[in-house]
């Protein structure tokens, strides 16, 4: 499929849950690449303060992506300030972990509040604006977990093949229109969001790689990008093996470290965070 191309130099992107991780990664990547760059997360103040970083290059803006009216007031604010979107980078998200029945219902909503509608909110209002102007590209950040269901993250897990399969089928619908929507699916990375798990052997990787990822689908608009892409090919794979097969496999990955391999003490820290939202 052939898009109209997106020169970034002097692009207009928006990046949702970017005071921090992935998004803040992101954020200097684009900027790097010549791009301005809008900065919403629910945390104003370190919104704010991180778009300081490249002086009028970015802003800050309070952001709650469960929150369509937030979603709208914060799009608007970046049209305000710049113009027509070019590019917007959905990528907030929570990852509260443990056994499925220990998890309470409210974490549950904010989970699918945040990860699945969050996404739905962004793109149901960027979207025509772009398709009336037939050029623009949306990113998804999901996860491998939206591939490979993992012990301990069952609605995490839930949320991530949402955001698969919202961005498939989104991208089929917006075929004709210009305007092309990406999924990038990290392994585990190395921020907050992960922090205190131990993954063992499965691959961890950083949030400048992730941001690299991000800014490489502005030039392949491919569909799906996994990091590491070999990971991805692993995940697509696992359904053709035997289950007992997988299983074992499974055993010898550790793939239980969402529950067994724990520091509670360093994850209490996120989790007490995403409890407050």
């Amino acid at each position: 499929m052939s898009y109209p191309r997106i020169d970034l130099d002097g692009a207009l992107v928006a990046i949702t849950g970017a005071a921090r991780g992935i998004g803040l990664a992101t954020a200097h990547a684009f900027v790097e690449a010549g791009a301005y760059v809008a900065l919403g997360d629910l945390d104003e103040a370190l919104a704010v303060q991180a778009a300081a970083e490249f002086g009028d290059r970015a802003i800050g803006h309070a952001l709650d992506v469960s929150d369509k009216a937030s979603y709208a007031a914060f799009l608007d604010a970046v049209r305000a300030w710049r113009g027509p979107l070019d590019v917007l980078v959905n990528n907030a998200g929570v990852m509260p972990n443990g056994p499925f029945l220990d998890q309470s219902d409210r974490i549950d909503q904010l989970t699918m509040d945040v990860n699945v509608y969050g996404v739905i909110h962004g793109m149901r209002l960027a979207l025509p604006h772009m398709v009336e102007r037939g050029y623009g590209h949306i990113v998804n950040v999901a996860s491998l977990a939206g591939k490979f269901p993992l012990k301990g993250l069952a609605v995490y897990n839930a949320s991530k093949y949402a955001v698969v399969g919202l961005t498939a089928a989104t991208r089929l619908e917006m075929a004709a229109t210009g305007v092309s929507v990406s999924a990038v699916l990290p392994s585990a990375v190395r921020t907050e969001l992960s922090s205190g798990i131990d993954y063992g052997i499965l691959p961890a990787v950083d949030p400048e790689d992730i941001a690299a990822a991000v800014v490489h689908t502005v030039k392949t608009r491919s569909a799906e990008t996994a990091v590491p892409g070999y990971v991805g090919l692993l995940a697509n794979a696992s359904g053709l093996v035997p289950e007992t097969v997988m299983r074992a496999v499974r055993k010898v990955a550790h793939d239980d470290a969402a529950i067994n391999g724990v520091d509670d003490d360093v994850r209490r820290v996120y989790l007490d965070r995403i409890e407050k939202q």
